[in-house]
């Protein structure tokens, strides 16, 4: 019975009900004490009424000291609940259990109010940043709506925020956005407008919910810029290579029309005009060898993928080089998935690079492969002198040979890259020398995400 009593009273109804009951005997025994004792009635009644209102004013005390407090900390947790951060509670002593709740509840709302002005000002500095930074972001929810955009994003699609969003992706034209692979380089048209984007998509939950960003970045302007820079490249390489054959050509073609002016039936005569016509010959294949070179350059195909076993290809390219003999340190039996005929003229290259090096000095070369997870790593390494600039190590048609093309490296590093990997050359740091290293993808698709796929070149 006094099990459902207390289930049944409220806990405010409560506590003054048990402190009424607990001081109810000791009042009885008094009241008991005063009434058969030899008192007058006036002094009776007068004590009796005393001590009822002692006791009960006794009873309300604790019943205000014990409810009040809980009323404020319910106070407090509800305006935490309701995001109001700012209520306190006046804080008791630390000593007792009381005061210690108080204050802990108001270090929760210090620490929610701390919490919320950091949120709030990342909030505002990722608004400006994405206010200031030129390419388009949108977030789509998981019905493929719009959520959110920054103002490249607007421009973009040429409407303010308030029409955008909420909007599914098919109507703003983005559905494409949202399907295939990442990144990726790809062609359409956006709010009438046909362009060259740069896709990226990463998926995030946002208020519990699965989100997908989308970043597109114009290349239009950017391949423009690169496009102008490449023909003016092109033009100075062009012009530099033709003036080089073409000067000489006019000179030499001036002296012999000088000479047919007079009397070439003389044997000293006859042999100008063939050394002059040997030497315009000459030229003009050499021109026509560059000109050769640069198409040969720009014309390489996208390599056709099988595998390829490492230690035969090394094996093969190395018994290739007559001049001297190739030194294989053998690594790990493994096969990787490329183009075997141009990773045959990528290596064929570098050997013969090295060897070139290495015959100045009456060293070696050697070639040796490690792999790791991902990808296959393998090293030339020559006892040559080792490179005295690097700057220039792979721009076309520049080379330091006499007979060189100039072609082999730039012509290297395109294949690496084209198979997903790198080429790099540094000098050797413990020895004169230098070390060609190829990184490739065991696999394609090995290289997604590597930071280390990217050429670079290495002081």
């Amino acid at each position: 019975m006094s099990s459902r009593l207390r289930r049944s009273l409220s806990y405010q109804r409560l506590i003054p009900g048990l402190a009424l009951a607990s001081g109810l005997p000791a009042i009885l025994v008094a009241l008991a004490l005063l009434w058969t004792g030899e008192f007058a009635a006036r002094t009776q009644w007068t004590l009796s009424v005393l001590v009822a209102l002692v006791w009960v004013s006794l009873v309300v005390m604790l019943r205000e000291r014990l409810i009040r407090p809980l009323h404020a900390v319910s106070n407090m947790l509800e305006a935490l609940r309701e995001g109001d951060y700012s209520l306190r509670t006046r804080a008791l002593g630390r000593e007792d259990a009381l005061g210690l709740i108080l204050h802990e509840v108001n270090e929760l709302a210090q620490t929610f109010h701390d919490q919320r002005l950091d949120a709030l000002e990342a909030s505002n500095l990722l608004t400006r940043v994405l206010s200031v930074i030129d390419v388009a972001l949108f977030s789509f929810d998981e019905q493929n709506r719009l959520r959110l955009l920054n103002r490249a994003g607007e421009s973009l699609l040429g409407r303010p925020e308030a029409e955008l969003l909420g909007r599914s992706a098919e109507d703003l034209g983005l559905e494409v956005c949202l399907s295939g692979e990442t990144p990726r380089v790809m062609d359409f048209a956006i709010a009438e407008g046909f362009g060259r984007w740069e896709l990226r998509r990463r998926s995030f939950r946002w208020e519990g919910r699965p989100h997908r960003l989308v970043v597109l970045a114009d290349l239009s302007q950017v391949l423009r810029e690169e496009e102008r820079v490449a023909w003016q490249r092109l033009i100075r390489v062009l012009s530099h290579e033709i003036n080089n054959s073409l000067t000489p050509i006019k000179s030499i073609a001036a002296s012999l029309e000088r000479l047919l002016e007079q009397d070439v039936d003389s044997p000293e005569a006859l042999g100008d005009l063939r050394d002059g016509l040997r030497i315009i010959g000459g030229r003009s294949e050499a021109l026509g060898r560059f000109m050769s070179s640069y198409a040969r350059l720009a014309r390489l195909p996208r390599p056709e993928f099988s595998d390829l076993g490492v230690a035969d290809w090394v094996r093969r390219i190395s018994a290739l080089e007559a001049r001297l003999n190739v030194v294989i340190e053998h690594g790990p039996d493994l096969t990787i998935h490329a183009d075997g005929d141009q990773l045959d003229q990528l290596l064929i290259n570098i050997v013969e690079n090295a060897t070139d090096a290495a015959l100045e000095t009456q060293g070696g070369v050697r070639v040796r492969w490690t792999e790791t997870e991902h990808f296959l790593e393998l090293e030339v390494e020559d006892d040559g002198p080792g490179l005295a600039q690097t700057a220039n190590l792979f721009v076309p048609f520049f080379t330091t040979k006499p007979t060189g093309s100039g072609i082999g490296l730039a012509l290297g590093r395109q294949i690496a890259e084209a198979h997903g990997g790198s080429l790099v050359l540094k000098n050797r740091p413990d020895a004169a020398g230098c070390v060609a290293r190829v990184r490739l993808p065991k696999r394609q698709g090995d290289n997604a995400g590597s930071a280390d796929a990217r050429p670079q070149l290495l002081p």
